[in-house]
């Protein structure tokens, strides 16, 4: 008997360990499409950016690394420095809707406004399905797409991993980096980082 629990226990390990992860959108390979309903109802197509430099910004309103880059400036500043350079800027929020930290589009649009924040469209992602196809895991967790709808850079935005404020005075910034190198025809030369912050409000 005590054979047989402990095998089973094995089994039931190695199932644990074999269980297929999260989707996660590769560096090099075309970007995941979706569409999506931004904050006043309309239907949001990635594909209608083609041609484009995209950046996809995961957030949460209510996670203090979120708050990290918005209480600085950070995120507006570099907001409004690339989409005044064409590029559309796409923030999505993939809180369930089951979740304490789930925010309403009115509630959503409101925060962002009252940060002074200049995305091209924020959107709600309630169900997962969009932030489980690029494997957003963090809030943040950015992603870079270029023209041809290639995933040019996916992780953090930065490497200073922390919930401080301050640290982004003397932060890199792997977003600023992919997007200006990808600007001036240049490789990028860091496509893929670890994300940090919380983690994304995902439904069961």
């Amino acid at each position: 008997m005590i054979h047989r629990t402990i095998r089973a226990l094995a089994l039931g390990a190695a199932l644990l360990v074999c269980a297929p992860a999260m989707a996660q959108a590769t560096p090099g390979q075309p970007a995941p499409a979706f569409t999506l309903t931004d904050l006043a109802g309309k239907a949001v197509q990635l594909a209608q950016f083609r041609g484009r430099y995209v950046v996809l910004e995961w957030t949460n309103p209510s996670c203090p690394f979120v708050q990290k880059h918005y209480v600085s400036g950070n995120m507006q500043s570099l907001q409004k420095r690339y989409t005044a350079a064409g590029v559309a800027w796409l923030v999505i929020n993939s809180t369930a809707a089951s979740h304490p930290e789930f925010v309403q589009p009115a509630q959503q649009a409101a925060w962002l406004g009252k940060q002074g924040a200049a995305p091209t469209i924020a959107m709600l992602d309630p169900d997962g399905k969009v932030g489980r196809a690029y494997g957003a895991r963090t809030t943040p967790h950015m992603y870079v797409i270029d023209p041809e709808g290639r995933l040019i850079y996916a992780g953090a935005i930065d490497d200073k991993r922390s919930a401080n404020p301050a640290d982004v005075k003397t932060a890199r910034n792997f977003v600023a980096q992919a997007l200006d190198e990808a600007h001036a025809g240049k490789p990028v030369s860091t496509v893929s980082t670890p994300a940090y912050g919380c983690s994304v409000k995902y439904a069961d």
